[in-house]
């Protein structure tokens, strides 16, 4: 079930809002690097100055067909049973997870009554996955994203006070493009792509896909050109996200770079799954661990419904 209406407030926007007598949303930036979740890189696109050029980007892991197709309808399916609130920027939501003030850092469990029942095999299948080793989701939020409404999420970080280490999103519905940006004022060092003439993706050298605490080498990027220093601001890396991926951002990913989808990145509706895990502060041995452990107790009880 679907709420009619917009959500959007303050700067924010959507094309229910924007009427022809407003002016036109600021265009939108290009990605000028792509990542290669087979190699853990960041490639300057073609037509960008910086093709030709690489970098470690490290703290994504990526795995493609994370569900069938089969399950991903049957988890839509039951999402649409909800009604689907709006929110900001074109998007609109369901939420499972405690009430939250993040301005004053105040927490309660509220009306949470646990992640709902179908996510239950979700959280057993990622398990499966070395990076998210521990992960214990407190909540999940549900985004609806169509481009009737110029759905969008602007550059942010998730909050690091009760959200911890891992953000884990599974995409449903349509494939689309995560874009990665960087307000700090340091410089990232690029590498010379060695195969470049040849036009194959990777550098030669062995890589993997980065797991937590770990970083993409750069053993075997070499060239004829030496490393360069770019300013951080100048660099926007697109992780392509296909149908029914999982994507998991830790370590740089999460608290360095910023991440956004792009409005001209929605072609079709897409739905995504995000989960979190608590920050120390909540878990063993933080301030606030009986609240931790009482909140986690609701969460996976897996008997909930939108709060």
């Amino acid at each position: 079930m679907e709420a009619a209406g917009c959500g959007c407030k303050g700067i924010r926007s959507c094309l229910l809002c924007e009427g022809p007598a407003q002016a036109a949303p600021p265009p939108q930036a290009e990605d000028n690097f792509t990542y290669c979740p087979a190699t853990g890189l960041a490639k300057g696109n073609e037509g960008s100055k910086f093709a030709g050029w690489t970098f470690p980007f490290p703290g994504v892991f990526l795995m493609e067909e994370f569900i069938s197709e089969d399950e991903e309808s049957e988890i839509v399916e039951l999402m649409d049973q909800d009604d689907w609130k709006p929110s900001q920027s074109g998007r609109k939501k369901q939420d499972y997870g405690p009430k939250v003030n993040f301005k004053k850092q105040r927490m309660k469990a509220g009306s949470f009554t646990g992640l709902p029942s179908f996510s239950k095999k979700i959280v057993a299948q990622m398990k499966a996955c070395a990076v998210l080793g521990g992960f214990l989701p407190v909540e999940q939020c549900n985004l609806d994203y169509m481009p009737e409404r110029g759905s969008a999420i602007d550059p942010h970080f998730d909050d690091w006070w009760l959200w911890g280490e891992r953000l884990v999103s599974l995409n449903l519905l349509s494939k689309t493009v995560l874009s990665m940006s960087c307000d700090s004022q340091d410089s990232i060092q690029l590498f010379p792509t060695a195969s470049q003439e040849n036009g194959d993706l990777n550098p030669p050298g062995s890589f993997t896909q980065a797991s937590a605490g770990e970083k993409p080498s750069v053993e075997g990027i070499k060239g004829s050109l030496s490393p360069r220093l770019v300013p951080s601001k100048e660099v926007t890396v697109a992780i392509p996200l296909p149908r029914r991926s999982l994507v998991v951002l830790h370590g740089d990913a999460r608290y360095r770079w910023k991440h956004a989808i792009q409005r001209k990145h929605i072609e079709q509706r897409r739905v995504c799954v995000t989960f979190r895990e608590l920050s120390a502060e909540f878990s063993a041995g933080g301030r606030h661990e009986e609240l931790g452990k009482e909140l986690l107790g609701i969460a996976l009880s897996f008997q909930g419904r939108p709060v």
